[in-house]
């Protein structure tokens, strides 16, 4: 106490005011400028520091509060930046906590040397330093329980009101927000002597309005020419001012009432009354996002008619976005009760946003969208159920660009990627992407893109069908799809001259292809319809793109036939429907003839094995007989050929249905079209695989539905001597010797299968013309490997000789 009565008049104290001077240099530039004034004040601010905690450890307290004004002091420049006036600021705060903390120690429990105190700290020069002294030793004064804490927080923010330079002035109550964060009265801490939550709304209130009078101040100060400057520093003071917004939000003793009635009130009167875009701009904001949503959706139309009321310069459109999609996110939550029926959210902002359109002519065509985005955003999540939401926002869309005489939009502006945005939502949220085709708008919408839009878009939602799997299941439906992807399955109008990059063609075209199976119909004639449609559509996508689609189109047809089938007990006419389903693919396939004959071949041959199931001889010979044609006068290369023949034999052997005349003539033009092959090599291999249509190959039969195999063994050996002559005629020495064995193989085949026209000494002359032949053989790879499959050849016939359990291959020398 004596300590105090002797330096009392602090009034006395040197002020070192002004100590960093503008340098004289003009050529560095600002940064480095900021650097060594920040560095030049930092200087200041640690000599008196260290000599404040010097003297705080000796308890001589004037003196440490004397270097403690000095150290403050330094808060009083007008030469830095805001970024670099808040370092300096953070650093001399640090300061003060150690003064605090002294002061905590020595004096809580002595309520006359703080109230003496707090007293003194009032009597220092200058009103930066005396400000933060007294913010200082106030709290030490509210900690202590002694004094009043709702006189003294009041007390507080009233006397802060005399520092009006807007940078000193923000940052001071920055700080005394800062102290007082764990001291306001709030639920459970409320008395009459300490004050009630009611008080604290009061103060943070207040402290609020001047702050945002400071930061507002700040944009008026200054040559017009810095006005960017000053815009850009005020943005990076924005946090200070919306920090009392923050601190009101984590009071307990707000609820809805109060919020409505006291604290949204005064907030907006504030936010209105300041007449600044930023300042409007960034509370609005910083409300929508600091309280909780139950409180937005109390007071929303106290917000929404305050937005009404904003600068002209303000981005409304933002606003309105970001609380419709607060409350939409809020809506979609697992964990909250949602939306009260009764409060009809999508009526009230749809009506908002209509309104602010219509009172902003010259809003952007992308702001427009924007909104229109945020509304569908809130009908697919709150009001999943009610597509008439969705389909209201894409018509009054339309009609916005239609008004505005936009008939087209670049997909690479800004309001094409806001479009972009539009059509996609409800293709991402909807779990049936189908649900699209009950918004009757969304395809004059989508018409408004140019072709790259409308492709990018069509891409988006074939993959999303394709990817979830998605039936579709009416030939309405499917007509509507198609017309939604039509960019993906027809030449548009507009589209580039220029050739589309390859692979990403055929990805496109790829997804239309899977998309064909995704047809799926309930009912077998809706089925047939609908591939009608989908023939339709892609018949006229051109060349290139039919490549893809149509024969998935046939193999689609293919699998319906079964499906017919499968329904002949219920269906008598189920027989003509399928030859009407045959008849059909058999169009479909040559629309592809002159395109791609190999890939027609394969589908006739498809379709014959298709046509088999069902026993119906006339269509399964018709379409192999076109296999036949297509192999022969459609398909040149001589590697293509060959693997179309052997495909080609393969089926016939397969086939029960056919009649004993048809199932000759074809197995004997398939012998016939081996012998014509252009190779050698290819010729012997066709010919000895006709074989087996002479021996396994089936003959229709009324006893036996799986039909009745040939067995003749006479024609069966035919097809191997000629082969084994067509390999005595090659020239190579290497290629005769793996034909040989291979037609080895042959003949042990259909000599264990019992043909009695193949006796063991047939084959013991062959293998004794193998051996002769592989003896002029030259040593190589190609070599050992003919001797290697020979010697695997003939220790099979060994392993049959010394098993014991059959004659095969006695008298065999081996």
């Amino acid at each position: 106490c004596a300590i105090i009565r002797v330096y009392k008049p602090l009034i006395t104290w040197p002020e070192r005011g002004f100590a960093i001077k503008m340098p004289q240099n003009r050529s560095i530039n600002v940064s480095e400028e900021q650097e060594k004034l920040l560095e030049e004040a930092l200087s200041v601010v640690r000599k008196s520091s260290f000599e404040m905690k010097q003297c705080l450890d000796n308890n001589r307290l004037m003196d440490a509060l004397k270097h403690a004004s000095t150290l403050l002091s330094e808060l009083r420049t007008s030469l830095l930046s805001p970024k670099t006036y808040y370092e300096l600021f953070m650093y001399i705060s640090d300061q003060l906590h150690h003064l605090e903390q002294f002061l905590c120690d020595e004096f809580t429990k002595d309520s006359k040397l703080l109230s003496d105190l707090y007293e003194l700290v009032q009597y220092a020069g200058n009103i930066v330093p005396r400000l933060y002294l007294l913010v200082t030793v106030g709290m030490v004064y509210v900690k202590s329980g002694v004094g009043s804490k709702k006189d003294i927080l009041k007390d507080l923010v009233e006397m802060c009101r005399g520092v009006q330079h807007p940078l000193r002035g923000l940052f001071l109550r920055n700080y005394l927000l800062q102290c007082t964060r764990n001291m306001l009265p709030d639920v459970g801490e409320e008395s009459e002597r300490d004050g009630t939550v009611d008080n604290s709304i009061s103060f943070i209130l207040l402290n609020f309005a001047e702050m945002n009078k400071l930061w507002v101040r700040m944009q008026h100060q200054g040559h017009t020419r810095e006005k960017q400057r000053r815009e850009q520093e005020r943005l990076e003071l924005r946090i200070l001012v919306g920090t009392n917004l923050v601190r009101l939000s984590q009071l307990e003793g707000i609820d809805v009432d109060k919020y409505k009635k006291v604290v949204l009130h005064n907030l907006m009167e504030q936010v209105i009354k300041c007449r600044d875009a930023i300042a409007q701009d960034y509370l609005m904001e910083c409300i929508i996002q600091v309280f909780p949503d139950e409180f937005h959706l109390g007071t929303l139309d106290i917000f929404l008619k305050s937005c009404a009321e904003l600068q002209p310069e303000v981005n409304v459109k933002n606003i309105v976005i970001s609380l419709i999609n607060r409350l939409a996110n809020y809506a979609h939550r697992s964990d909250t009760e949602g939306i009260p029926s009764s409060l009809q959210l999508f009526d009230i902002f749809s009506q908002e946003v209509s309104l602010v359109i219509q009172n902003r002519p010259d809003m952007m065509p992308e702001d427009i969208v924007a909104l229109q985005v945020s509304l569908v955003n809130l009908a697919l999540k709150v009001y999943p159920d009610h597509v008439e939401y969705v389909d209201k926002v894409l018509r009054y869309t339309a009609d916005i660009f239609q008004q505005r005489d936009i008939a087209r939009v670049d997909s690479s502006s800004n309001t094409g990627k806001e479009l972009m945005k539009l059509l996609k939502i409800p293709v991402d949220i909807y779990d049936d992407a189908l649900q699209l085709l009950q918004l009757e708008y969304y395809l004059k919408v989508l018409q408004l893109f140019d072709y790259h839009g409308r492709k990018q878009l069509a891409m988006h939602l074939a993959s999303t069908i394709v990817e979830k799997s998605v039936n579709i299941p009416t030939p309405d439906a499917s007509e509507s799809l198609f017309q939604l992807l039509a960019p993906l399955v027809q030449d548009q109008t507009d589209q580039p001259k220029e050739l589309p990059d390859p692979e990403d063609f055929c990805e496109e075209q790829w997804l239309m292809a899977k998309l064909i199976h995704l047809l799926r119909a309930e009912a077998a004639d809706q089925q047939y319809v609908m591939l009608n449609t989908a023939r339709k559509f892609f018949g006229t996508g051109g060349d290139q793109r039919i490549v893809y689609t149509l024969p998935p189109l046939v193999f689609a047809a293919y699998k319906l036939v079964h499906t017919y089938q499968m329904l002949q007990e219920e269906d008598d006419r189920w027989r003509k429907k399928s030859e009407r389903i045959f008849k059909f693919c058999r169009e479909t396939i040559f629309a592809l003839i002159k395109i791609q004959p190999e890939t027609c071949l394969r589908l006739f041959v498809q379709g014959a094995l298709a046509a088999d199931q069902i026993h119906d001889e006339t269509i399964t010979y018709e379409f192999l007989s076109q296999a036949f044609s297509l192999c022969e006068g459609d398909i040149a290369d001589s590697k293509a050929q060959q693997a179309a023949i052997m495909l080609i034999v393969s089926v016939v052997e397969q086939l029960t249905c056919l009649g004993e005349e048809n199932y000759e003539t074809l197995k004997t033009n398939s012998a016939m079209a081996c012998s014509r092959l252009l190779k050698k090599p290819d010729q012997c291999r066709g010919v000895a695989t006709c074989a087996h249509l002479f021996w396994s190959g089936k003959v229709a039969s009324t006893e036996d539905a799986t039909g009745v195999e040939c067995r003749d063994g006479k024609r069966v050996n035919e097809c191997l001597k000629k082969s084994a002559r067509i390999a005595n005629q090659c020239m190579d020495a290497s290629v005769q010797a793996q034909l040989l064995v291979e037609l080895l193989n042959y003949y042990m085949y259909f000599y264990e299968k019992n043909n009695a026209e193949i006796s063991p000494s047939v084959i013991k002359q062959l293998m004794d013309k193998i051996k002769e032949t592989m003896s002029h053989l030259d040593n190589g790879e190609e070599a050992e490997l003919i001797k290697t499959h020979f010697a695997n050849t003939v220790s099979h016939i060994k392993l049959l000789q010394s098993s014991g359990d059959s004659t095969f291959y006695d008298g065999i020398g081996v």
